[in-house]
């Protein structure tokens, strides 16, 4: 499938996941901002997409990345992440969400998996509540520490700074 095509609103997502499920298909579901797409990220989506799930990513919108990591974010436009996620063969569908999580996604497509980052060991995970109760499960992958697009923008500035 051509990334574009991977690309869709939340309405076509949520029809396009009725049909996955009617052929037996897990439906993994994760989220995040995804400013500069770094080997920690795509070794995450990876290990995601394991035994033929149909991975689906939450993407935060522009706005939401700036509400939660402040006005000098996203370095890279929402379109531009969504187009580089999708070209990512381990990744099925991305859709774009405007709040600050992605409760009103997961409420919607209902994913048999939820998935985060190690790092979330302990926390609360968004959504986590609806998926246990539709019979799903929450997943912790493996997080790569000091891996992180706020790690990468702080050593470009040191080393133009430098």
């Amino acid at each position: 499938m051509r990334p574009k095509n991977k690309i869709l609103a939340l309405a076509s997502l949520k029809k396009t996941i009725a049909r996955e499920r009617s052929k037996g298909k897990t439906i993994a579901f994760t989220n995040g901002c995804f400013d500069i797409l770094h080997y920690g990220h795509v070794s995450y989506l990876q290990a995601a997409k394991k035994n033929g799930r149909v991975l689906v990513i939450g993407l935060n919108s522009d706005a939401s990345v700036k509400k939660i990591k402040g006005p000098q974010r996203p370095i890279i436009p929402e379109r531009e992440r969504a187009g580089i996620l999708a070209a990512l063969e381990c990744v099925d569908y991305v859709t774009i969400f405007k709040e600050e999580t992605p409760l009103n996604v997961i409420k919607a497509l209902k994913p048999d998996v939820l998935i985060k980052g190690a790092d979330w060991k302990g926390k609360e995970v968004v959504g986590s509540d609806i998926v246990k109760a539709n019979g799903g499960k929450v997943e912790l992958i493996r997080y790569m520490p000091n891996l992180s697009t706020t790690n990468i923008v702080k050593t470009v500035v040191k080393k133009c700074a430098g």
